[in-house]
C-alpha cells in the first residue's frame, strides 16, 4: 500500500487531524507527539490509543454524529477520548470543568451527548445531574479505573466513514461572558483550515508548547495543525509561569499559543530575562484585545516571530497581524488572513465607505454551520451579500486604516452611547495604558439619568505604585474629547477575567450598581 506524503495530505480539500496522526505514526513512528508531565507518547502510541477509543465507542454502539462530552482537566486520557472521538465519526463537546452548575446543566442539555467523560474533579458536580437526566459517564481517573474498565484492547487500525466537509467534528461551548453559552457547531472544512492552513509555520520539527485550557478553542487550533503537521507539543495541565519558562528552556519550545493575559504575567515576572527561548520562532496571541504597549515588550524581549489573530470562534473570518514586521501597525489587529473576506456594515446592514467606521462581517471557508439548537440565533449573525455569499457577523465595531490594516474600536454590546455621542470603550483603554503606573484597565458603560450612558474605569496599578482617582482622572481626562471623559474610576486588584483571560465585562457592569 502506498502512504501518502504529508503534502498530499495538507493538499487534500477536506480531511481530518486524525489522517495526520495516523500518517506519521506510519512515516515516523518513534517521533513523539505528546509530553505531558515527562511522559512522552510517540504518534505510534497516540494513534494506537485513538484506535483503541475508536473500537470501544464500536462496541458500545454509538453512532457516527452521536455527541460524545467531556468536562475534565487535562490529561491524556483527554486527548485520547477528544481525538478518538474525532476518528470514530462522532461530535465531540468538551466544556469548561470551571463553569457553574447551571451553566453546565445548560450545555449539558443542548448537546445531549449520548456519553459524557468526566474526572475526579468534575464528578462532585456533574455525576448526579447527569444521572437525574440520565446521561451516561465513564470517568477517566477514578479509584475503580473506570476508563481502564471502558477502553477496548483492540488497536488494530479503524476507518470511519469518509467525512464530507459539511459534517459536524466539534461543538465549542461559548464562554458565556455576554450571555448564556451557545453551542457553536464546527465543521470538518472549519477545523481542516486550521490543521493545513492557519498555522503554516508549525512543521514536523517544531515543538509546540501548549499551556491553555483543552476545552479552548485557542488550544484547538493549535493542537489540530500541530498534530496534522507532525510536530511534537508539550502539554501542560497547569499554567504557571515559572514552570512555563522551564518548559521552554528544557524543550526548546518553537511555537506557542498564548492570551494576552498569560503574555502580560510573562513581562512582568522579574526571572523572565533569565531563561534561554532562543530556539523560539513563533508566538501566536488571540482571544482578547492585545495591547500596543504589550506587542512592543514582547518584541524586544522574546526572540522570535510575534503573530496575532483576531476572529471569532464561529468563524467566518480572521485578522492577522505579524507584529515583528510591521512596528507602526501594533495599534492595529492586522489584515484579513488570505482565505479571509471581510465587510463593514452600517446598522442596516449596508457596506460603509472605505475610511467609515462599521460591524465586521467576515466569509471563509472556516465558518461555523451554527449554533446548536438555536436557529434564530445562528440567522441573527448571518449576512448576505448581493452576490448571495454568505458572511458571519461578529459584533466587532473598527475601521480599516489607509494601509488596509483594522482598527479595533469596540464590540458593539460594549459601546457606550453618552448624549447621543458613540464612545468606544478601546480608545478610553489605549489612553489608560498609556500612564506609567497603570497595568490594566478596562472601560464599560453605566445607566445616567442625564445622559443615558456614562463610561466607567477600573484600573489595576502596578505593583507597589501608588495613585488617587483624582489624578488618574486628571490626567486621562486631559488626554480625551470633552464626549469621552471618564465619569468614574475605580481601583481593583485585578481585572474579572475568564478561564483563557478575557476580560468579563459583565462582572464590571454588575459593579456600577454599587458605584
Amino acid at each position: 500500500m502506498t502512504i501518502e506524503t504529508l503534502e498530499q495530505l495538507l493538499a487534500r480539500e477536506s480531511a481530518l487531524v486524525t489522517d495526520g496522526i495516523r500518517l506519521h505514526a506510519k512515516i515516523r513512528p518513534d517521533h513523539p507527539a505528546l509530553i505531558i508531565d515527562e511522559e512522552v507518547i510517540s504518534y505510534r502510541q497516540f494513534d494506537a490509543l485513538l484506535n483503541q477509543v475508536a473500537h470501544t465507542f464500536k462496541k458500545n454502539d454509538l453512532q457516527v454524529g452521536d455527541v460524545v462530552a467531556i468536562c475534565a482537566a487535562t490529561s491524556l486520557e483527554y486527548l485520547a477520548v477528544f481525538f478518538g472521538a474525532i476518528r470514530y465519526g462522532a461530535v465531540i463537546a468538551p466544556m469548561s470543568p470551571s463553569a457553574s452548575a447551571k451553566a453546565l446543566e445548560a450545555m449539558m442539555l443542548d448537546a445531549a451527548p449520548t456519553l459524557t467523560f468526566i474526572d475526579t474533579s468534575t464528578a462532585p458536580l456533574l455525576e448526579t445531574m447527569l444521572d437525574g437526566h440520565g446521561l451516561k459517564t465513564v470517568c477517566l481517573d477514578s479509584p475503580a479505573q473506570a476508563w481502564r474498565h471502558w477502553l477496548s484492547d483492540e488497536a488494530s487500525e479503524y476507518t470511519r466513514p469518509a467525512p464530507q466537509a459539511c459534517d459536524p467534528i466539534n461543538i465549542i461551548y461559548s464562554s458565556g461572558t455576554t450571555g448564556v453559552p451557545k453551542g457553536i457547531v464546527h465543521p470538518v472544512a472549519m477545523r481542516w483550515v486550521h490543521s493545513s492552513r492557519r498555522m503554516t509555520g508549525i512543521d514536523c520539527d517544531s515543538t509546540l508548547l501548549s499551556s491553555t485550557p483543552l476545552y479552548s478553542n485557542t488550544t484547538l487550533v493549535a493542537l489540530y495543525a500541530a498534530l496534522t503537521r507532525g510536530a511534537t507539543t508539550v502539554v501542560m495541565k497547569k499554567f504557571d509561569v515559572r514552570s512555563y519558562l522551564e518548559l521552554a528552556q528544557t524543550h526548546k519550545a518553537t511555537h506557542t499559543m498564548l492570551v494576552p493575559v498569560q503574555y502580560q504575567r510573562f513581562m512582568n515576572f522579574p526571572d523572565f530575562d533569565t531563561y534561554d527561548l532562543s530556539s523560539f520562532r513563533q508566538k501566536f496571541c488571540t482571544s482578547a484585545p492585545f495591547s500596543k504597549a504589550l506587542k512592543q515588550a514582547l518584541i524586544a524581549r522574546w526572540p522570535g516571530d510575534l503573530i496575532e489573530t483576531f476572529g471569532m470562534t464561529e468563524g467566518g473570518g480572521v485578522f492577522v497581524l505579524e507584529a515583528h514586521k510591521y512596528p507602526d501597525k501594533l495599534h492595529t489587529v492586522g489584515k484579513p488572513s488570505p482565505e479571509s473576506e471581510m465587510k463593514l456594515l452600517d446598522e442596516q446592514g449596508n457596506e460603509v465607505a472605505p475610511g467609515q467606521v462599521g460591524e465586521v462581517a467576515g466569509h471563509s471557508i472556516a465558518m461555523m454551520l451554527g449554533y446548536k439548537n438555536q436557529d434564530a440565533l445562528s440567522k441573527e449573525i448571518e449576512w448576505f451579500s448581493p452576490e448571495g455569499k454568505r458572511f458571519l457577523k461578529s459584533g466587532d465595531i473598527g475601521k480599516f486604516d489607509e494601509d488596509g490594516f483594522f482598527v479595533l474600536m469596540a464590540r458593539r454590546k460594549e459601546m457606550i452611547i453618552s448624549g447621543g455621542f458613540n464612545i468606544y470603550p478601546s480608545d478610553l483603554e489605549a489612553e489608560l495604558h498609556q500612564h506609567d503606573n497603570v497595568l490594566e484597565a478596562a472601560v464599560v458603560g453605566m445607566h445616567s439619568e442625564e445622559w443615558g450612558e456614562i463610561p466607567v474605569a477600573f484600573v489595576v496599578v502596578n505593583s507597589g505604585e501608588h495613585l488617587t482617582e483624582t489624578d488618574l482622572l486628571d490626567w486621562v481626562n486631559a488626554r480625551l474629547g470633552k464626549m469621552q471623559r471618564i465619569k468614574k474610576l475605580c481601583f481593583l486588584d485585578q481585572l474579572p477575567r475568564s478561564s483563557i483571560g478575557k476580560v468579563l465585562k459583565k462582572e464590571l457592569h454588575t459593579l456600577t450598581n454599587d458605584m
